[in-house]
């Protein structure tokens, strides 16, 4: 079973930190056999809006597009993406942002923005995949946010990637536990801390 370390918390939160959570959890037999980042490194990506989408004048795959992103200007960006237009929201990369190296990289280096011409028009940014930021295998188009999405905000905020994931490894005698409910119950019992009772709309 997988969950995040953050929603477990919501239900059950004793003051410990990651390691002592997934060693209590396994002591207390509910194997925790991996401990990982719900997202790889990455910064400088913040929520953008897709103002206008216009067609690039030298390319016919490419889209020139003008983005907020909360400052006092909106940015000019080549896109390339199938799925852009005007409207959606998803994670723009600012100059000086630092992605996650690309899997052919031979130097394991981050990719950096910067300031470039891409058929004769610059491009102020980079608007980004869920591949590009390492949050999936999709490569179909951006990654497109939701439309509550609050725009400048840090896309790691927004997303809440600044999290764990856990895979426990459950015995059968162990169904109680197949949900995040029933792990932190259990939690609840190893650790004294209390257990919140989720909130169900009528």
């Amino acid at each position: 079973m997988q969950l995040p370390e953050s929603w477990l918390r919501e239900f059950c939160n004793p003051p410990i930190d990651s390691a002592a959570l997934c060693e209590m959890l396994t002591m207390g037999g509910m194997e925790v056999e991996e401990a990982r980042p719900a997202a790889p490194p990455f910064s400088g990506v913040v929520v953008g809006q897709v103002l206008e989408v216009a067609r690039h004048p030298n390319a016919d795959r490419l889209s020139v597009c003008r983005v907020d992103i909360g400052g006092h200007e909106p940015l000019e960006i080549v896109c390339g993406a199938p799925n852009v237009r005007a409207g959606i929201k998803v994670p723009c990369a600012r100059v000086g942002a630092e992605l996650p190296p690309p899997a052919d990289s031979p130097d394991g280096a981050p990719f950096r923005i910067k300031v470039g011409q891409l058929r004769g028009v610059e491009s102020q940014g980079m608007l980004c995949s869920a591949r590009e930021l390492r949050l999936s295998d999709d490569h179909g188009g951006l990654l497109i946010l939701d439309e509550a999405a609050v725009v400048g905000r840090d896309v790691r905020d927004e997303l809440r990637l600044d999290d764990t994931l856990l895979t426990l490894k459950l015995t059968p005698n162990l169904g109680h536990c197949l949900s995040v409910y029933g792990v932190a119950r259990e939690l609840a019992a190893l650790s004294g801390a209390p257990l919140l009772r989720p909130v169900l709309p009528r």
